[in-house]
């Protein structure tokens, strides 16, 4: 007997087994590898004055390793033309100028990001 219809004759005895039983396993299986692909880190955003002559800046970090930085760079030039502001992204963190720490986080959310204040 072949693993083919050894595999039929159990197929029977499975109760939710039905004909399209295949597809559907196959398919959450690339969800789940998909969501993998797109969990997004959970972001700290803060507030320095520290070292900028008085002026103030919200800084976003935890990106992580696996954010590039073109994918770095893309994500504030998006901040910044969105919020109307200056800013730079280094070193793994996005820099904005000003206090706008809720401004950016709401910014965040909306692109997917989980953000922690």
């Amino acid at each position: 007997m072949d693993w083919k219809d050894q595999l039929s004759a159990l197929k029977g005895l499975v109760p939710d087994a039905e004909d399209n039983g295949a597809d559907n396993n196959a398919q959450p299986s690339e969800e789940a590898k998909d969501k993998k692909k797109t969990t997004l880190p959970k972001l700290n955003i803060c507030f320095e004055r520290k070292g900028r002559g008085g002026k103030t800046a919200t800084i976003v970090a935890g990106f992580g390793d696996e954010t590039s930085q073109e994918e770095l760079e893309q994500i504030a030039a998006k901040l910044k033309k969105q919020l109307g502001t200056g800013g730079s992204a280094r070193g793994g963190e996005i820099l904005i100028q000003g206090d706008r720490r809720q401004d950016v986080a709401t910014q965040l959310r909306n692109m997917g990001y989980k953000v922690s204040l």
